[in-house]
């Protein structure tokens, strides 16, 4: 297990557990010696991921919120629950701009967690709404075009709710009489893809999971994307397991490498940590990002931290947060009668140093 793995378990079993969490039983839960766990710990309070006091850790958002002592604010003494798949990465920051919009509006925000694939979205939801939720923000396991009557809960909810970064799968399907807020994906991928072409790129290669509902669209925005542009539909190379777990860097290195030879040379990668991954093992097969491979990462969650930093797209994420719960704030402040929402917030490129200008072929 590597360290960052080893440290978004960690992140993920204390906002499993809730509250503040002993060291020893983190441990004794993950199985990891509680000495290196102390050392992740450390690490993660350094990054402003957890938060240590006298042998506990919780999360820097942890779970309720005392609202702020003021009778000004449109939301003072209301209380809204937040549901996502995992904290620790791409939804850390859905949740700060979710956090900052309820602290100005004097709200409590309470968090919950249900992990991709683990088909618990209404236990947690019971539980936030158990703990006095009245409106939630909402982040369940969908995929776009693939009605689940898995998610037939969404119609029969007691409070309004939002749902953010996802929206229903199908027209008619659960929770298409709700409000939606999201990244617009499909505009990400093809600034992504208008960007190779102004370097001179004619052939763009995605490198894709198939695994969440960003990754989803993130494939057919690529494929409406090319469409638009008049670049070749190239097979999209899968990142996960047919479980969702993810594969080996190695052979889609070596697939890479082939389309490279062949005259493809730029390349699309969702998500950072897929993408992070693929310059050493590149260049162990004698190819350089930029020199010989122009790459940009999708999500830009640790992407600038790569070597070299990889020009991203970036989703508005905190964006999604803050207006999501506005939207929220609205319907439980007497807005019932208005239509129904569909707020799309358009992502950003940006350019780093993984893409550079294109070499004239020999």
């Amino acid at each position: 297990m590597s360290r960052e793995e080893r440290r978004r378990l960690i992140v993920t079993a204390v906002g499993d557990l809730g509250g503040q969490v002993r060291l020893k039983d983190l441990a004794d839960r993950l199985g990891i010696p509680a000495v290196t766990v102390r050392r992740d710990i450390a690490a993660l309070a350094e990054a402003g991921r957890l938060v240590r006091s006298h042998g506990f850790v919780s999360l820097d958002h942890p779970g309720p919120e005392r609202a702020p002592d003021h009778d000004g604010g449109p939301g003072a003494g209301r209380t809204v629950g937040l549901l996502v798949p995992s904290v620790g990465s791409y939804f850390d920051e859905v949740i700060a701009g979710a956090r900052a919009a309820a602290a100005e509006a004097g709200a409590r925000l309470v968090l919950g967690i249900a992990p991709y694939r683990a088909g618990d979205d209404p236990v947690q939801v019971e539980r936030l709404l158990e703990s006095g939720a009245q409106g939630l923000l909402l982040a369940p396991n969908l995929l776009p075009g693939r009605h689940s009557p898995a998610c037939d809960w969404l119609d029969g909810l007691p409070v309004p709710a939002v749902l953010l970064e996802r929206r229903s799968p199908t027209p008619d399907g659960p929770g298409s009489r709700l409000d939606t807020v999201g990244s617009d994906h499909r505009h990400g991928v093809l600034r992504a893809l208008r960007h190779f072409a102004d370097l001179g790129h004619d052939s763009v290669l995605l490198a894709a999971r198939g695994d969440s509902w960003t990754a989803e669209e993130v494939r057919t925005g690529y494929h409406e994307g090319t469409r638009l542009l008049g670049l070749p539909q190239l097979p999209v190379l899968d990142t996960s397991t047919a479980e969702g777990t993810q594969t080996d860097a190695a052979p889609l290195a070596d697939r890479i490498a082939e389309a490279v030879a062949t005259g493809t040379r730029a390349v699309l990668v969702h998500n950072d940590q897929d993408a992070i991954r693929l310059p050493p093992l590149l260049r162990a097969r004698g190819l350089r990002v930029p020199e010989d491979v122009a790459l940009i990462a999708y999500d830009d969650v640790f992407a600038a931290l790569a070597a070299p930093p990889l020009t991203a797209v970036a989703p508005p994420k905190r964006a999604v947060g803050g207006a999501a719960f506005d939207l929220l704030l609205r319907r439980l402040t007497g807005g019932s009668d208005l239509p129904v929402h569909r707020v799309a917030l358009l992502p950003t490129l940006r350019t780093r140093t993984s893409c550079g200008a294109l070499a004239a072929t020999p």
